[in-house]
């Protein structure tokens, strides 16, 4: 921990103890206060000072903190949250193409999913890419479990060039974007993926495999940096208004500096609305690469930013040909692999980084916790808080192994498109995968997050319904390892807080921590567990500040 981070928290120790001294800026009464403290306790109203968390109490209590210019916000029994940390997202690389893309998040059927296409398409200018670049299933449709047909999305977007990506292995293509990424009947087939074809030999509009999701990535061209800082800005409202205030950003495939440059801008110019965390993930895939990626490392110097905008390590990828998936059977773990994977992992420890590692099926999850072992032998790694990304099929003997460590888990959401999809290649243990109710139990360190974009919603609360209820998508059971809802908040906010490295200033609604938050739209511990999935915020805070309203509440 930085010096600087360590004083903040004896700051805030300070800050308590003048608390009755100090005047309100805002105060929030009449309300129900969540802080998602180590009590869990409630409150009937909140004061903010500055960017900050003044107290929380009583009504009575907190309006003898209001001053002559303390906005004073009546709640009319409305609850409030923490703002929603989300410790395993993607989200910086997806601002490149925001402007162009449709979300299919939370959309329940195939018919919906068309008319959004369509409507997307005639709001666009002819010629314009309409994109959807992953985060469903056709499993998550419940009329029709199914991708695009080129035929069907020619009809509803004759003029633009439409591609759907679905998760990272299969792209659904319209006439228009077949000829945008240059592909005929007489293009060949990319490594790793194939173009299909139909019985005359023509491109069918269905391109499968990860070689042909990452050839069509390739082929959408570079957004102008005005276009990137104005898709930053879209992206952090989007996430404001789903409750996201912070985030853990994971780069992957792809990544670039200058998907990080629109932010590093708007950082620097105190724009941002999300505060952003990020790691360096590199992927090398061969010893060649390992060795490029090992003078980067030396180069690195993480923790040079602030509270709004910093790098904390490196990962997630640490050897790419050992990148597992979550929808193959078995792992590919081989001797040459991690070699070349403790090399890297060696030069992070040894120079006192954090870092986290991608571990979803069981030979990863072993295999990289036995080459922690070893590198803990000659570099410890306690407090540098590594991570063990998803930990689908993460086992008793493994958590023991990671508390020994010092170890952390982000546990990820991607049963809630893809549960079925788990079914059918692991079968009963799917269920199961991944633990939370073992891992809550545990002891373990752990937090839940999304992993969005490509590959699930970035909705908090669709990760939170799917942890508390088992069900995906379209209602189908998924999990039966649940938790509950208090377990799934304090997941999604104080437990995720480390992960930042903020647990000083971020988590719960406490006296000197910052003043994010939400108003919701209902009753967070008294709503149907089926419809935690449909919160929504009707106000955001970050820093104390205002970010997303709801017309509705601003008519208020």
């Amino acid at each position: 921990m930085k010096f600087s981070r360590f004083f903040g928290i004896c700051a805030f120790l300070a800050w308590s103890i003048t608390t009755q001294a100090q005047q309100a800026d805002v105060l929030l009464v009449n309300g129900k206060i969540i802080t998602v403290d180590d009590q869990f306790t409630i409150a009937q109203a909140l004061a903010i000072r500055g960017e900050r968390v003044l107290a929380t109490g009583s009504n009575a209590a907190m309006k003898k903190l209001a001053g002559g210019t303390t906005r004073v916000i009546d709640l009319k029994g409305r609850t409030v949250i923490p703002g929603l940390i989300d410790n395993h997202v993607h989200m910086m690389r997806a601002s490149e193409f925001w402007d162009r893309e449709i979300r299919l998040d939370g959309v329940a059927t195939h018919k919906e999913a068309l008319e959004m296409i369509a409507t997307k398409a005639r709001e666009s200018k002819p010629g314009e890419w309409v994109l959807i670049l992953g985060g469903w299933s056709e499993e998550q449709f419940s009329d029709e479990k199914r991708g695009f047909s080129k035929e069907e999305l020619d009809r509803i977007a004759p003029n633009n060039p439409v591609v759907a990506q679905l998760i990272y292995f299969c792209i659904y293509a319209n006439s228009a974007g077949l000829k945008a990424l240059a592909i005929d009947d007489k293009t060949p087939d990319p490594k790793g993926g194939k173009i299909e074809k139909d019985a005359a030999g023509q491109p069918t509009g269905v391109l499968n495999g990860g070689g042909a999701v990452r050839m069509t990535l390739a082929k959408l061209g570079i957004a102008e940096m005005p276009q990137m800082l104005a898709n930053a800005r879209t992206l952090m409202t989007d996430l404001n208004k789903v409750g996201i205030t912070a985030m853990q950003d994971m780069g992957g495939r792809g990544f670039s500096p200058r998907q990080i440059e629109p932010f590093a801008t708007l950082a620097k110019d105190h724009q941002m609305t999300v505060r952003i965390f990020y790691n360096v993930w590199l992927e090398p895939e061969s010893p060649a690469e390992v060795d490029v990626v090992l003078d980067k490392i030396r180069q690195m110097k993480p923790f040079q930013g602030d509270d709004w905008f910093d790098n904390t390590g490196y990962g997630e990828t640490v050897y790419f040909p050992l990148h597992d998936n979550l929808l193959a059977a078995k792992a590919n773990i081989t001797p040459e692999g991690l070699a070349q994977w403790r090399r890297v992992a060696q030069l992070v420890a040894d120079r006192g980084m954090h870092m986290n590692v991608h571990a979803q099926l069981r030979a990863s999850i072993e295999a990289f916790l036995s080459e922690i072992e070893a590198i803990n032998k000659v570099k410890p790694i306690k407090g540098l808080r590594w991570t063990f990304s998803h930990v689908d099929q993460l086992e008793p003997q493994d958590i023991e192994r990671m508390k020994r460590l010092g170890m952390y888990a982000e546990i990820s959401s991607r049963p809630v498109v893809q549960g079925a999809l788990m079914l059918k290649v692991h079968g009963e243990r799917a269920y199961e995968m991944p633990p939370l109710r073992m891992v809550q139990a545990s002891g373990l360190p752990w937090g839940l997050g999304s992993d969005a974009t490509a590959v699930t919603p970035y909705n908090p609360f669709a990760t939170i319904g799917w942890a508390v209820t088992g069900k995906m998508v379209g209602g189908r059971e998924v999990l039966k390892q649940t938790i509950t809802r208090e377990q799934a908040l304090i997941a999604y906010t104080r437990s995720n807080a480390p992960f930042l490295f903020q647990e000083g200033n971020l988590g719960s609604l406490s006296a000197g921590k910052y003043a994010d938050l939400l108003v919701l739209d209902r009753d967070y511990l008294k709503v149907p567990a089926e419809q935690l999935k449909d919160i929504k915020p009707l106000v955001t805070m970050v820093a104390g500040k205002v970010v997303y309203e709801t017309q509705k509440q601003r008519d208020r």
